[in-house]
């Protein structure tokens, strides 16, 4: 079944169960819907979209955290009208994104909540929360699997945001592949933080629960940043069955369990599917997660390392099962030139974590960067895709889908090899930083900056190769001492030679918040490189810049 289909039947068949609660930041229940009641509300918006739109219209959701985006993105399906999701507005700004998303698929409708103040070229707007509960319905319209359910913009960490056409049967495809290869069934509880403008949070987290028929507690993504430990408390009280979210979600769990203490009477042994992904995963994460919470009855096999992409509409590989994360010690040497293998006993090595083995139904290839040939076993190459999860492409960009989507395989940009049956990726082909013929990936030399000292601030780094030249930019904790200055790059300097043997053409240290970040928390590389070629960046501990004069990008000493 469609998923419009799928709400009906539950609708039908379990009308009074709990499709989802919203906790506030406190943990507190504060709003909850049954499949009957999400049904009925999806209908009534449906109806007011009809009366302004026609079949194949776009509506730009714009929500704050809770459970109007839900009812408002099934109202959308209902009524064969094009959803696309985005970041909320702060302060009544709309995000810059929203305004090229809003030029691009050009919506015909706005669908909000009242209270949110939003200033976009949107004739029409629907508050849905205004909606009458039991106003007009709408009989829902029938879809096929080609049509497409929504447009999910990609984050824009290498390039511009695109319209990805996630069609209907996209999105039966990959939640039954999501299903079976996370093990689930009714009975799997969900608890997710992650934004539901965003494909994990949308498709992994609000849709495959429907999909399974089971609960699904949903926080905002401010809930979790701001505290953590909330997350598992959730998932510890809910006796939740799957749960995940990027590497730094994990991170963020063991710092603040560290300086805080882990929450009275905490109990994860429910908790069977951690699935990590949307960022490169680190073995030191999953290892000190593990052993922070193992003592509170967390399984080191419930770990999950998984790989997807919004072109893929969301999962493509996974581990399995009970099996926990699967290592590799890469040999340094080998990976410069372009091949995966293990280090001998030793030898200088990067720790990799696997993301598992295809999903049932997705077929994955490793090919040569320039002939598209297959490669050779242990030679990294191009990753590309097939099956029916593959989106339609990118909305009214034909040249830019024939590049990806074109010769019957989804080119995803991304660099890796299997090893045993088990996918590692090791970057992205855009990012690679070439430096006499050997290959360093940006990712790895970020984590070694961070890591050379403590005023580097973890996720503030940005690695890429401008004049011909490798380039690091450098966020500075805010309170550090200018004083610290040539240490902290001596420190770095001093890493990245040790550990990559390489020597940076330019070492920028800059002030907190200053690399540009996509909605998920991703570094934008190609806007931090074309912002250093142009007025530079703010360089930490002088003076701020003048408006127009450009900063000297050379290394700091």
């Amino acid at each position: 079944m469609l998923l419009p289909d799928v709400l009906r039947e539950r609708a039908r068949t379990a009308p009074a169960a709990t499709a989802y609660l919203f906790l506030d930041e406190h943990g507190a229940e504060v709003a909850a819907i049954s499949y009957a009641g999400l049904d009925e509300r999806a209908r009534t918006i449906g109806a007011r979209l009809a009366a302004v739109t026609r079949p194949g219209d776009r509506a730009l959701l714009v929500f704050p955290s809770g459970l109007d985006f839900v009812a408002a993105f099934f109202g959308c399906l209902y009524a064969g009208v094009i959803a696309v999701p985005v970041i909320p507005p702060r302060r009544g700004r709309a995000h810059p994104a929203t305004h090229g998303i809003v030029a691009d698929c050009a919506p015909a409708v706005l669908l909000t909540a009242g209270a949110l103040e939003v200033e976009l070229p949107i004739a029409e707007r629907i508050a849905v929360d205004e909606v009458p509960a039991h106003g007009p319905a709408l009989d829902p319209k029938p879809c096929a699997p080609a049509d497409p359910a929504f447009l999910q913009y990609t984050s824009g960490s290498t390039g511009a945001p695109k319209g990805v056409v996630v069609t209907h049967g996209n999105l039966r495809a990959n939640q039954e592949m999501i299903r079976a290869a996370f093990g689930h069934d009714e009975r799997s509880t969900f608890v997710g933080w992650a934004p539901l403008y965003h494909d994990q949070g949308l498709i992994g987290n609000l849709l495959q629960p429907l999909y399974l028929g089971a609960p699904c507690v949903l926080m905002a993504p401010l809930t979790f940043i701001r505290r953590p430990l909330l997350w598992l408390t959730a998932i510890s009280g809910y006796r939740a069955h799957t749960s995940g979210g990027p590497n730094f979600a994990f991170d963020a769990c063991v710092r603040h369990a560290e300086r805080a203490g882990v929450p009275a009477g905490l109990d994860l042994s429910s908790w069977r599917v951690a699935f990590n992904g949307a960022e490169p995963i680190r073995a030191e994460t999953l290892r000190r997660f593990a052993a922070t919470f193992a003592p509170h009855g967390f399984d080191p096999g419930a770990l999950y390392p998984c790989y997807g992409l919004a072109e893929a509409t969301l999962l493509v590989s996974g581990s399995l099962p009970g099996r926990g994360a699967r290592e590799l010690r890469a040999d340094i040497a080998a990976l410069g030139a372009g091949t995966l293998r293990e280090a001998a006993r030793g030898e200088p090595a990067r720790v990799l974590v696997g993301s598992g083995r295809p999903a049932p139904g997705v077929d994955i290839r490793i090919v040569d960067l320039e002939s598209g040939e297959p490669c050779p076993p242990g030679r990294i190459g191009e990753i590309r895709l097939a099956g029916a999860n593959i989106a339609a492409g990118y909305w009214r960009a034909p040249d830019a889908t024939a590049a990806v989507f074109g010769g019957n395989s989804l080119r995803t940009g991304d660099l890796g090899q299997f090893v045993d049956g088990e996918l590692f990726v090791t970057g992205r082909r855009k990012d690679l930083i070439i430096v006499r013929g050997r290959n360093h990936y940006p990712h790895d030399l970020e984590h070694t900056a961070q890591a050379a000292h403590p005023a580097a601030r973890a996720g503030g780094t940005a690695a890429f190769t401008a004049d011909d030249q490798p380039v690091l930019i450098q966020e500075i904790e805010r309170g550090t001492e200018p004083s610290a200055a040539a240490e902290i790059a001596g420190a770095i300097r001093a890493a990245l030679l040790r550990d990559h043997d390489l020597a940076l053409g330019a070492l920028v240290l800059t002030v907190a918040g200053a690399l540009p970040k996509t909605s998920s928390g991703k570094i934008m590389r190609s806007a931090a490189r074309a912002h250093h070629l142009g007025a530079g960046f703010e360089r930490w501990g002088t003076p701020p810049v003048e408006p127009g004069r450009r900063v000297n990008p050379g290394p700091i000493h």
